[in-house]
């Protein structure tokens, strides 16, 4: 059963709340502060912090609640219902306090797909610098649109760490989610006890137009770094930008665990032969536990550019079939022998692909993998410590 906040119990009439249960009636707030002791009674100011649930009944469309650090302790999923938006002039945000880090931890779920961690269901909110971790599904989901995802970490769930698709089986395609964007956040650890659903990141089966994810970073999920599956149930998705990001050791956690059940791809960019135009570029596969890049039957004219493929454990870039444009790719082995990639499409000689040996700009991937975010939020990755621009 899906949990509902505060909000459920209270109305919104010319700005102000109104109680339709007898609970006290509030003005909606431009400013509400959180905190892990904060109370349902209290203010929301910075000396008297409330807690996320009543926090986000309270907030006023393009006002800012703020999440002091430590630990939330969850049992139930948090959700910004539908409705609750804010504007393209003034999107409301979800954002950690002054450099804090706020963890929202759902430990106490079973797993199961009704307990999602976080659910944004709103239009034009800004969540910024959470972890939300140990969820019995997916840590967020994210159902509306035009939002903006900054800074988070997803891990440890036990379903896909950050996921977008449709509210509810009764969501038609014309309002599926568009037009969000996932930036410099990470998703890492992320499994269910099957080993073959949880992946970092994923924009499948429900999702529609204008959704990017820019650099990020997935890895060490059970199964793939990201997932952009489409089924024949409910048909194509909507084209899915990926960009300037790094997946690397899908297929085993960072314990050293593993699943035979997980498909343990970089970027799987597909499903049951139904085109999708998607747009990858400027991105980096590492050591995954299949492929790198792989078309997974996507038949569709695919833009995949100036992408790094490197000691994956099958092929660097696996695509069988469709018309998709290779342009300015690199793949390179050093210490795993994988197979021969295979690039059915339009790939010109700017490509250097993996056919038995390295092509000369390998040299600049050789060495340890690192990366870390600029305060500017972009990802800087290098290779035996030197920086590299995939």
């Amino acid at each position: 059963m899906q949990v509902r906040p505060v909000m459920a119990c209270v109305g919104l009439v010319a700005g102000t709340l109104v109680a339709l249960s007898g609970t006290p009636a509030q003005a909606a707030s431009a400013t509400q502060y959180v905190s892990p002791t904060g109370t349902t009674s209290a203010a929301g100011t910075l000396a008297a912090p409330t807690t996320l649930a009543t926090a986000i009944s309270r907030i006023a469309s393009g006002g800012t609640i703020y999440l002091r650090g430590g630990t939330y302790a969850y049992a139930s999923t948090i959700t910004i219902p539908a409705g609750a938006d804010g504007t393209s002039a003034a999107r409301t945000t979800l954002s950690a306090y002054n450099g804090e880090t706020p963890v929202l931890n759902f430990s106490s779920q079973s797993e199961s797909s009704s307990n999602r961690g976080l659910q944004l269901y709103a239009n034009y909110w800004h969540l910024y610098g959470l972890t939300v971790s140990h969820a019995g599904d997916n840590g967020i989901y994210v159902g509306g649109s035009n939002n903006v995802i900054e800074r988070t970490v997803t891990s440890y769930n036990r379903d896909t760490g950050l996921q977008l698709g449709r509210i509810s089986s009764s969501t038609p395609s014309s309002s599926w989610p568009s037009n969000n964007l996932i930036v410099s956040s990470e998703s890492h650890d992320n499994a269910d006890s099957d080993g073959e659903d949880a992946d970092g990141f994923a924009a499948k089966l429900t999702t529609g137009t204008g959704n990017v994810f820019r650099y990020d970073v997935s890895h060490n999920n059970i199964d793939d770094g990201w997932d952009l599956y489409t089924k024949t149930d409910t048909g194509a998705i909507g084209p899915v930008t990926i960009e300037y990001s790094l997946s690397y050791g899908n297929g085993t956690l960072t314990d050293g665990s593993q699943s035979g059940d997980g498909d343990r791809n970089g970027y799987k960019l597909g499903g049951d032969d139904i085109a999708v135009n998607h747009v990858v570029r400027h991105d980096i596969a590492y050591g995954n536990g299949h492929h790198g890049f792989t078309y997974n039957s996507n038949p569709g004219t695919m833009t995949i550019s100036n992408n790094v493929g490197i000691d994956n454990a099958e092929r660097n870039f696996s695509f069988d079939t469709g018309t998709s444009v290779f342009r300015t790719n690199t793949s390179c082995r050093f210490a795993v022998s994988g197979s021969n990639d295979k690039t059915v499409g339009d790939a010109d000689g700017s490509n250097q692909f993996w056919t038995g040996a390295n092509g000369a700009r390998c040299a600049s991937y050789s060495g340890s993998l690192g990366w870390s975010f600029t305060s500017g939020g972009t990802l800087a990755v290098t290779f035996g410590g030197k920086v590299v621009s995939p």
